[in-house]
């Protein structure tokens, strides 16, 4: 088991048997991942686990295979993504209005629900039943909501952003804009400024009550840019963006993005390290294993 290598760890027999057992389609270097994170939460007791990295980094790929990887096993997983926690569009285009017009874009810390993540996580581990939005990336809204079974043994949320921190210190760095979308539709920064504010609030008490993070270290900002323009060609073709409007999608995540490959390698307790082919070619746990 490579990934297993990867760690200086060696697999026991019932994660072996798990991983055998995870769809031969997907990736084999996440299947190896999923049933070691199976295997260890489990063990360590973990409740509430996270995953975050860049866009296309294969978080909703690992997500997938931790749920099936839970049913082999007799855990009871369920993955939630924080895309499907989106405010909706009517809620959006009034922080346009009243705040700022680049919040009217789905994605950036302020655009999620995530007093309802926070209730839904807790509720996902002691109810029988639980009801969840769903979104339409489409429609760019909420579609309408679905029940999952509980109680879960173990809940996951992945999503971007899931682990990322506000600036330490001043605000003043803020001023300075990183890219063309900053420059250009951000000038006095109140948009940057409201995102950070976000990310000190609600999503810093998110990330707080994550017993486990992992992060999928995505090797550059322009692999990012590549893999989601590769996920748009799953799209309908009607509903794709073209390679410019995706490259000023991803500028509205770059800032934090950043941010998130210079803090969370030494901070979150799994970091996966991907190459630009998509392939883990490290991986470390932050208590040895």
């Amino acid at each position: 088991m490579r990934i297993a290598t990867l760690a200086g760890m060696v697999p026991n027999a019932a994660t072996l048997a798990c991983y055998r057992q995870l769809d031969a389609q997907a990736p084999d270097d996440y299947r190896q991942l999923a049933a070691l994170l199976l295997e260890r939460w489990h063990r360590l007791g973990v409740a509430k686990a996270g995953i975050g990295g860049g866009q296309g980094a294969g978080k909703s790929t690992l997500g997938q295979l931790l749920a099936r990887a839970g049913e082999i096993a007799g855990v009871r997983v369920q993955v939630l993504s924080i895309d499907d926690f989106y405010l909706t569009k009517a809620q959006r285009l009034r922080l346009a209005a009243d705040v700022h017009p680049l919040l009217a874009t789905r994605g950036p810390p302020g655009t999620h629900a995530i007093d309802l993540v926070r209730q839904t996580m807790r509720d996902l581990l002691g109810a029988a039943s639980v009801r969840i939005p769903r979104f339409d990336k489409g429609a760019d809204d909420r579609s309408g909501f679905e029940t999952l079974s509980g109680p879960a043994d173990i809940v996951v949320l992945e999503g971007w952003c899931v682990g990322a921190s506000a600036a330490a210190g001043s605000s003043d760095h803020l001023a300075s804009p990183i890219n063309a979308l900053e420059r250009d539709e951000d000038a006095d920064g109140r948009w940057r400024r409201y995102v950070d504010a976000a990310l000190s609030d609600d999503y810093a008490a998110l990330r707080d009550e994550l017993q486990a993070l992992v992060f999928l270290e995505v090797p550059s900002l322009d692999a990012v840019r590549r893999w989601r323009l590769q996920q748009e060609q799953e799209r309908p073709p009607a509903q794709r963006m073209t390679a410019a409007a995706v490259d000023r999608f991803v500028q509205h995540y770059e800032r934090i993005t950043r941010r998130m490959l210079a803090a969370l390698p030494s901070t979150a307790e799994v970091v996966v390290g991907l190459d630009e082919q998509h392939r883990i070619n490290s991986l470390r746990f932050r208590d040895g294993g």
